[in-house]
């Protein structure tokens, strides 16, 4: 996902503005868009359209167009809110330039919108880290099965995460490591233009900029898992983050001490969802509940994905999606549901993308 821009550069927007990094900027973002209609229009005319924005850009001119509003359910019922696709072109523009100078302070159990990492990367680490702990599936007294392993699990959730990232402590976070104005004022307007329910609060769903600001946030509180409390088996996966251990009291201990550090993020643990339990109940973690022997997809995952096959369907009827796009978002997802006890449903959604081709 890298760039390939160097952070030794004095000057970052300069970087930014370039043509080298507005086209690739913009190779990233139509990334499985390539049906999409504000795709093929940008690409019509793509020399012209980059020129624009790179001019908008350093003279600063630019302003992002007010965010698509939209409601999915998956089956959760969540807000979206999409960004046009010439400012997602300007988000990965930002993000090639500032990545680089973020990454290399993210600590190696933080999973998410980094190189060479991912949620498939996050579960193998996992997997892993309940070896370590149940000291390679140790059976505790009394099992009932061969998953009845030692060992304990802290299962943490923010309560409305995106909706109460703090825009000043975001941006106090961001300027320890870049000085360049022009770069924080395009930040703070990409911030900005979020218009939440709290003012100087939240950050859009489903945006690069905002999980990658969401990694920036929360590396703090990394740090201090990895380095104050001495967390050995600490994952996080944007705001998906769990802690394993030997021993219960320690853990509960680990869930007193976030509690506090959380206010400094002005964040709150969800209390309801946020527990202790034994590991051989499995660990809820994306997506999936992983027990020591196996592993199940959650029912909101197969809900989740039966409803976008029916949206492939709709979406390629009506030319919004080609076969191509179709195949590259399902073979993700297939990679994905490989880490789970999941053949025969993989089988069933291969058979229903067949019948999604043309004849």
């Amino acid at each position: 996902m890298g760039g390939g821009f160097g952070v030794e550069h004095r000057n970052l927007y300069d970087e930014l503005c370039s043509f080298r990094n507005l086209e690739l900027a913009y190779r990233k973002a139509r990334k499985g868009k390539r049906g999409k209609k504000p795709v093929q229009k940008f690409e019509s005319n793509l020399e012209q359209n980059i020129l624009n924005l790179k001019y908008e850009l350093e003279t600063f001119k630019y302003k992002p167009k007010p965010l698509r509003q939209f409601i999915i359910r998956d089956p959760k019922t969540r807000r979206i809110s999409a960004s046009y696709f010439r400012d997602m072109v300007v988000h990965h523009a930002l993000y090639n330039i500032i990545q680089p100078i973020f990454e290399k302070g993210f600590i190696y159990d933080s999973f998410a919108n980094q190189i060479n990492k991912g949620s498939s990367k996050a579960v193998e680490r996992l997997n892993r880290f309940k070896r370590k702990v149940s000291v390679n599936g140790r059976i505790i007294n009394k099992h009932r099965d061969n998953n009845m392993v030692a060992g304990y699990v802290l299962k943490a959730d923010i309560k409305r995460f995106f909706d109460t990232i703090d825009h000043n402590i975001l941006m106090k976070i961001i300027k320890r490591k870049v000085e360049d104005r022009n770069i924080l004022i395009l930040i703070n307007q990409i911030i900005k233009n979020h218009i939440s329910e709290i003012p100087g609060k939240g950050m859009p769903i489903g945006n690069l900029t905002s999980q990658f600001f969401a990694n920036i946030y929360l590396n703090e509180l990394d740090h201090f898992m990895k380095h104050k409390l001495k967390a050995r088996y600490y994952i996080r996966y944007v705001d998906d983050f769990v802690v394993m251990g030997k021993s219960k009291s320690l853990l509960e201990g680990f869930k007193r001490e976030i509690k506090i550090f959380m206010k400094a993020l002005k964040l709150e643990l969800h209390s309801d969802k946020t527990k202790v339990y034994p590991l051989c109940k499995g660990v809820n973690f994306l997506g999936f509940r992983i027990f020591y022997h196996y592993s199940l997809l959650s029912k909101k995952n197969i809900i989740g994905i039966r409803n976008r096959v029916e949206k492939f369907k709709v979406e390629y009827e009506s030319g919004l999606m080609d076969s191509d796009d179709i195949e590259r978002s399902l073979s993700g997802w297939l990679g994905y549901a490989m880490q789970a006890d999941t053949y025969k449903l993989r089988n069933e959604i291969q058979e229903e993308f067949k019948n999604l081709k043309p004849l």
